[in-house]
């Protein structure tokens, strides 16, 4: 698609940003020029990434993308285009001309040859509408940009982030807790946390993350949460108790859950929530009770159950029921019995307690194995 091309007299705003700009930044303009002269298009897109990594940048970025670089974009790199677009437009405060800056920016990206630029610029400008209000205008840049990232081999993280960076913060506006607990940890996953997220936001993720793992009504396994250093932010802060109540849910404790219950207030979506918590935490309760079971001794009756979640004993059969409608364990009910026979659990990550029990039960399966071998080893000398 060919797009009319504005015409830039590129020595005059060269000339203009050498006089107007402060003397840290010449040696830049002085760059541009000479690369600009020699068309060496490669080295100039390094320069200008560079440019705009530097902070005294600032004022001058957008005029930089818009009277110099819109002069040979055609020859450019797209995904490294778009970078330097998406940089520059973060400078523009009015909602109404930043969402028209990436708009036009991204018409004249061609997606079949560029898809990954095309990615990056519509998951910018779906985040653009989202900071304006635009829900609906976020989901659909989201869902089309998914449509191409989800068939493209090695996509660049950067490309990856801003997806995933985009659709955890949407979800958390609808409060989905579970879109986003997934997205958000995918976008944690293609960036370097101590490198790209300020210690506040590093912080306000922890949070984020540590809230939706607890109301999300189909994540009862914290594993990947867990060992990512990114909870480390919570220590020594006003929420580091959020990080105890996650591995408090994630060994089933309900103790420790019960004693953490008076913080629960300062944080009143947790208090809100608090019946929810508390069937989340019997159900965690269940699975540690049939994992610290050996595989041979997993029939519980109603009434152990019962004293291992602190429920009533007629609402055990109903908590035994949710836990097998959500695939946290696998077995059956004999009613008249009041037992049950489970024969898996969800695997889940281990606190060192947890360890050292696995660690005792393979040391008796291993001393069973011993016995076995000392008392069949006789039969077979005989018999050979």
């Amino acid at each position: 698609m060919a797009v009319d091309r504005p015409k830039v007299d590129v020595d005059e705003f060269l000339t203009t940003a050498l006089s107007t700009s402060p003397q840290e930044l010449h040696p830049y303009f002085q760059g541009f020029q000479q690369l600009y002269d020699r068309r060496l298009w490669h080295q100039i897109t390094l320069k200008i990434l560079e440019f705009f990594r530097n902070p005294l940048s600032k004022p001058y970025r957008v005029n930089v993308f818009e009277n110099f670089v819109r002069d040979f974009e055609h020859r450019l790199n797209q995904l490294r285009l778009v970078e330097m677009g998406v940089v520059a437009s973060k400078e523009i405060d009015n909602p109404a001309t930043h969402l028209s800056f990436l708009t036009s920016l991204l018409a004249r990206i061609n997606t079949e040859k560029a898809p990954e630029a095309h990615v990056l610029l519509l998951s910018t400008l779906a985040h653009a509408k989202l900071l304006y209000g635009d829900l609906e205008g976020t989901k659909s840049d989201m869902d089309t940009a998914w449509k191409i990232l989800d068939n493209l081999d090695g996509v660049e993280p950067g490309v990856n982030a801003a997806y995933y960076s985009v659709a955890a913060d949407y979800y958390k506006a609808k409060a989905e807790y579970a879109p986003y607990y997934k997205n958000s940890l995918l976008y944690l996953a293609c960036i370097d946390t101590e490198k790209d997220l300020a210690p506040e936001e590093r912080l306000l993720r922890a949070h984020d993350l540590g809230i939706s793992a607890l109301l999300g009504d189909t994540i009862y396994n914290f594993g990947e949460l867990l060992m990512h250093p990114i909870l480390d932010s919570l220590d020594g802060s006003q929420h580091e108790w959020l990080k105890r109540l996650l591995l408090t849910f994630n060994e089933g404790n309900i103790g420790k859950f019960e004693a953490l219950a008076p913080v629960f207030p300062s944080e009143p979506i947790l208090q809100e929530n608090y019946p929810f918590l508390r069937q989340k935490i019997c159900l965690m309760a269940l699975i540690e009770a049939v994992f610290k079971r050996n595989a041979d001794n997993r029939v519980l009756s109603f009434q152990t159950i019962a004293e291992e979640t602190r429920l009533p004993l007629d609402e055990v059969e109903h908590l035994i029921m949710k836990a097998l409608s959500l695939k946290l364990i696998k077995g059956s009910i004999d009613q008249v019995d009041e037992t049950a026979r489970i024969s898996w659990v969800q695997p889940r990550v281990l606190s060192r307690e947890q360890i050292g029990q696995l660690s005792n039960r393979l040391s008796e399966w291993c001393g069973k194995l011993n016995k076995v071998e000392q008392r069949i080893a006789p039969e077979l000398l005989v018999s050979s």
